[in-house]
């Protein structure tokens, strides 16, 4: 096992870099999806990686698609670096733990965001419209409060480098259709349900989170991440409290960093010190040991 930041794998075509994942085409209807080490903040890739942060998001979504195969079904094919084509053998020390083959799917054209506690932007819309993304809420909520029920809160999907933007449930019904809206919303509503649950059982809470959704043929699956701290807001439920912010298993803590060396959010991100990366990596390893009850080393 090795650090991965960019991957070369000549045998297949490299068919998609985004801010962390690089996807190549194996054949007409599969990918090879390489989860890297590299992280972004504020829709900026950093220069530098976080050693290993790849095999442990890669791990949480297999560990997550596994959980919910009963509800939704998803693009997996082998997860075993000994079950992937002959070709990619000689890779197979960068691709252990950080790689699946998957079915390829069309993605939906709408990030599918769930929103279980007020928090972020869904908190700054509320307090200037007492709404969030259409959702009309009760008065007099708490920052970081949970919900009676979750919120379907629909996005754009950006450009690496560009923002999402939060668009209303009829934006979103027009840019996937009517039936395939109400089936992603079903699902992700029902997957979030499920995994807040388990998860609070594990001193975890899931305060949002980001599904992508792919349709083969007429069939809605599960693809991309899942529940992973660079999909989500997960926060310890020990010593959690409504009514101001929450320290997170997630990537806040860089962002902290970068807010508080003057980052304008802009490229190039500045170069990240090593105890920077280190406390970055043990959040990310803090979040997987208490979901899977496993431990990583490296």
């Amino acid at each position: 096992m090795q650090v991965a930041v960019t991957t070369d794998i000549k045998e297949y075509p490299l068919i998609s870099r985004g801010k962390v994942r690089d996807i190549y085409q194996v054949a007409d209807d599969a990918l090879l999806i390489v989860t890297t080490d590299r992280i972004s903040a504020f829709d900026v890739v950093l220069p530098d990686p976080i050693p290993f942060k790849g095999v442990i998001l890669n791990k949480i979504t297999t560990f997550w698609m596994r959980m919910f195969d009963g509800v939704v079904e998803n693009h997996l094919l082998a997860v075993d670096v000994a079950d992937f084509p002959a070709k990619l053998k000689p890779y197979a020390d960068m691709l252990e733990g950080r790689a699946v083959l998957a079915r390829k799917a069309k993605p939906l054209p709408i990030e599918c965001i769930v929103r279980g506690f007020i928090t972020g932007s869904g908190w700054k819309d509320y307090k200037a419209t007492g709404k969030v993304c259409g959702h009309e809420l009760p008065q007099g909520l708490e920052e970081s409060q949970m919900l009676e029920a979750p919120l379907f809160t629909p996005s754009t999907k950006a450009d690496i480098g560009q923002h999402d933007e939060n668009i209303t449930l009829e934006q979103a019904k027009a840019l996937t259709g009517q039936d395939v809206f109400h089936k992603a919303q079903e699902t992700a509503l029902a997957i979030y349900s499920k995994a807040r649950a388990y998860a609070s059982g594990r001193g975890i809470l899931i305060a949002d989170t980001k599904f992508e959704f792919g349709m083969i043929g007429d069939k809605l699956i599960l693809i991309d991440e899942v529940l992973t701290p660079d999909s989500s807001r997960f926060w310890p439920a020990e010593g959690f409290k409504p009514g101001q912010g929450q320290p997170s298993f997630d990537k806040q803590y860089l962002r902290d960093w970068l807010e508080s060396v003057g980052f304008n959010k802009k490229p190039p991100a500045p170069a990240m010190p090593e105890e920077v990366a280190r406390r970055t990596q043990a959040k990310y390893l803090e979040a997987y040991q208490a979901l899977t009850g496993e431990s990583l080393t490296f």
